[in-house]
């Protein structure tokens, strides 16, 4: 199921199967259209958009339009007892029809309604309204506000609910020239406190790498030629900006660096003006994955709490408290990640291998999962929920389960005289 079924460049719309690679149907439509898929993970050349839609996917240009279930306007789907329905935004008359017109699609959406309508407000109150969320069921896109939009509440089930036969996907139009500006800090938290000053210039991505990482690939001979390039500091932010020529992308660029000059912490900056230069740069970072989960002589590193998120302007104390919290566990992870939506990767060395080991990581895992949610995030920002999470879902379900069902992002007590923002005053941070 490869077939891209339809492009119309008018009416900014493509109609996709699930098979088809995201590079397949977003690289041809800029050179030719000036038009995009634009969420696009570091896997893009082979992530299909029956993936993405499964894991409600993001990357790096997501700050320009959203998630994947931002960009998705229908889905053709297939149930489990072979029904097949078309899906997307049902307004209340339309709805109405449905469910009066009966048969299995009238009942599914009278049970969603019904649903919606019983938990709307708990919804409203309790999901976070943050860039990056993707844990658990999109329950807020059957609001009315919302649209009733039974295919974006479809995005990121993981194959639990449907079996997705064709997507019509948004397009966006994607600049021609872009340029890349790296800010060097001391520190990875340094770089995170600063974030939200940056996004106010409007870049379309702003990534996120650290000092453990760049070690870790030079423990296994990664980017030998590339790390050099890197002005100094432990933590950097890539700062892209889009334009129409390159002088309009460097003008937007160089305005960021004349504000960031007024700062306390003036970071190294450099504003890279090749294209292959720029190429190797994302390269560095789109290799995270790779350069962080095993290398040579070191232990193994795991998946289980990779890519939590929270908002921006909290991410650096969010991280400061993560690594106090690593550190009393005797844990080592890089930070890297979609800074400017609040989201940080990490593989963690956690000993799964002893029944010690696998009380400590229980242990952390519920701990971990209560700072994120103080901070007003979620357990997962974009790869989705699965098994090896498994354990935080359950831990925090059992302490909340008078209030089942609870909704993501809000998964854990909180005190009532507690802020909402993080679990503590840090003045120390600021």
């Amino acid at each position: 199921m490869r077939e891209i079924v339809e492009v119309d460049p008018q009416k900014k719309i493509a109609r996709v199967q699930p098979g088809v690679i995201r590079d397949h149907l977003a690289k041809p439509l800029e050179a030719e259209h000036g038009l995009s898929f634009p969420p696009d993970t570091s896997t893009h050349a082979y992530a299909t958009f029956g993936g993405m839609i499964g894991n409600n996917s993001c990357g790096a240009h997501s700050v320009m339009t959203g998630r994947t279930s931002d960009n998705v306007e229908e889905m053709e789907i297939v149930l489990y007892d072979g029904t097949r329905m078309r899906v997307g935004a049902t307004s209340e008359e339309e709805l109405e029809r449905i469910i009066r017109k009966g048969g299995r699609e009238g009942e599914i959406y009278a049970r969603l309604r019904d649903l919606r309508d019983r938990y709307a407000n708990l919804i409203r109150e309790r999901y976070p309204d943050i860039p990056r969320r993707v844990s658990g069921y999109n329950l807020d896109e059957l609001l009315p506000e919302k649209g009733f939009n039974a295919a974006r509440a479809l995005v990121g089930t993981e194959g639990t609910c449907a079996f997705v036969l064709e997507a019509t996907v948004k397009l966006t139009p994607w600049p021609p020239a872009r340029s890349l500006l790296v800010l060097g800090y001391p520190s990875i938290f340094e770089a995170a406190d600063l974030v939200p000053e940056v996004m106010s210039h409007g870049p379309i991505a702003c990534e996120a790498i650290d000092r453990e990482l760049i070690e870790d690939m030079r423990r296994q001979g990664m980017h030998e030629s590339e790390i050099p390039m890197l002005p100094d500091g432990d933590g950097w932010l890539m700062v892209e900006f889009g334009g129409q020529t390159r002088k309009e992308s460097d003008a937007r660029a160089r305005e960021v660096m004349e504000a960031l000059e007024r700062d306390e912490t003036v970071p190294r900056m450099h504003l890279f003006d090749d294209e292959d230069e720029e190429q190797k740069l994302w390269e560095v970072r789109e290799s995270g994955l790779g350069a962080s989960a095993y290398y040579p002589g070191g232990a193994d590193h795991y998946e289980g709490w990779e890519d939590t998120a929270v908002p921006p302007e909290n991410l650096g104390d969010y991280l400061r408290d993560f690594q106090e919290l690593l550190d009393r566990y005797g844990y080592n992870t890089p930070m890297y990640g979609h800074f400017g939506q609040g989201l940080v990767y990490c593989r963690i060395n956690f000993d799964l291998k002893s029944a010690r080991g696998l009380r400590r990581w229980r242990s952390f895992l519920d701990e971990a999962a209560d700072l994120v949610v103080g901070y007003g995030g979620s357990l997962s920002g974009e790869h989705g929920d699965g098994q090896s999470r498994g354990a935080a879902w359950k831990d925090v379900r059992s302490r909340t389960a008078a209030s089942l069902p609870r909704v993501q992002g809000d998964l854990g007590p909180r005190r009532q005289d507690e802020p909402r923002q993080g679990r503590r005053a840090l003045p120390h941070h600021r």
